[in-house]
């Protein structure tokens, strides 16, 4: 069985919100997955992500395959928090 971590649409018509999900790779893009890691809206501002790091990379180690959607997605998040992590230093 191949896995895949992407994204699965939800939310009404014209307002967009992703739910991060690791689904068989035969599976419906907003059918059955096996479990939900994050969440991703691109409408707000700025755009919210979150991700649960640590399950997104035991799910990677045991051979689940990102999106390049998702792969940005999760980049951007590290970033973030990196980025917050900094400015709390200087305080």
């Amino acid at each position: 069985m191949a896995v895949k971590i992407r994204l699965k649409r939800v939310g009404a018509k014209k307002q967009p919100s992703y739910r991060v999900v690791v689904a068989d790779s035969r599976a419906p893009r907003d059918g059955k997955f096996i479990e939900e890691i994050g969440f991703y809206n691109p409408l707000a501002q700025p755009k919210d992500i979150r991700v649960d790091i640590e399950k997104a990379e035991q799910w990677i180690k045991n051979g689940a395959q990102p999106t390049d959607t998702v792969k940005s997605l999760i980049k951007k998040y590290k970033e973030n928090l990196a980025q917050a992590e900094t400015e709390n230093e200087g305080e």
